[in-house]
């Protein structure tokens, strides 16, 4: 079975499970308090008329593009172009996972509270910055000629392609009144998981077949450098965001 099967497949079983999922799968009663909960049909126009709100909303998903190909396919480039087996592969990405993953969703999220209290636009300015650096860090340690180089460049840029999450979650949040965010985060979430899983895993591996006539088995080691610019991408649609969020911050006090 091909790559591309294996994603057809669990798709198919997704749609599947689906209806089983609706017609068995109840919500908790909810408190009266939630009960002004507004529905999507309000929601979405008010972002809708945020140019912030998109601008957040396709850096991310340019980042998870890039972001969830790398995760799909590094381990396949380390057994191909570094040469290690997969037990060493596993341990060798879980160290990076471990310390760079939980480091970057921590820093984002405390530099955030702290700089995006005296400037708004740093909720945006973090991420776009930590972007720049994942970038030029996935493209420096994919291309290293050693373990020994690879290792500490991989662990810089999975701590940094992950510390947008906290700040731009909390932007999002407050581009509406506090009753609607739930679904603000909702409607964020569902267009950069369309791009990020619906695009990114698929376009490295298209670009990798297409490079491996003439690249052999460093195609997909070369198809995830070229991916990074992605990164490049995000980080030039948050600085645009950055311009425009102060004025489209809704404060907790708001009401619609």
């Amino acid at each position: 079975m091909s790559w591309r099967a294996a994603f057809l497949v669990m798709g198919a079983a997704g749609l599947v499970l689906a209806p089983v999922v609706v017609a068995l799968v109840r919500d908790l009663p909810r408190p009266a308090s939630a009960a002004a909960q507004a529905p999507i049909s309000q929601v979405f126009p008010l972002l809708a008329r945020k140019p912030s709100f998109w601008l957040l909303a396709f850096a991310s998903s340019s980042s998870s593009l890039i972001g969830y190909a790398l995760a799909l396919w590094t381990p396949a480039v380390m057994m191909r172009s570094f040469g290690l087996d997969l037990v060493t592969t596993g341990q060798f990405l879980a160290s990076l996972l471990l310390i760079g993953g939980s480091a970057g969703v921590f820093a984002g999220g405390w530099l955030a509270d702290r700089l995006g209290a005296r400037n708004r636009a740093w909720y945006a300015w973090l991420p776009a910055g930590a972007w720049l650096i994942s970038s030029a860090a996935w493209a420096l340690g994919l291309m290293a000629p050693n373990l020994w180089i690879a290792w500490p460049l991989l662990l810089i840029g999975n701590a940094l392609n992950i510390l947008w999450l906290g700040p731009v979650i909390a932007a999002v949040q407050h581009l509406a009144p506090a009753r609607m965010r739930s679904t603000a985060s909702g409607s964020f979430l569902l267009i950069n998981n369309l791009i990020g899983l619906g695009v990114g895993p698929l376009l490295i591996g298209g670009v990798s077949d297409a490079l491996k006539s003439r690249y052999g088995a460093d195609s997909l080691r070369d198809a995830a450098v070229a991916g990074t610019i992605f990164y490049v991408l995000a980080a030039i649609l948050m600085f645009a965001a950055a311009k425009r969020l102060s004025s489209d911050w809704v404060e907790d006090s708001a009401t619609a």
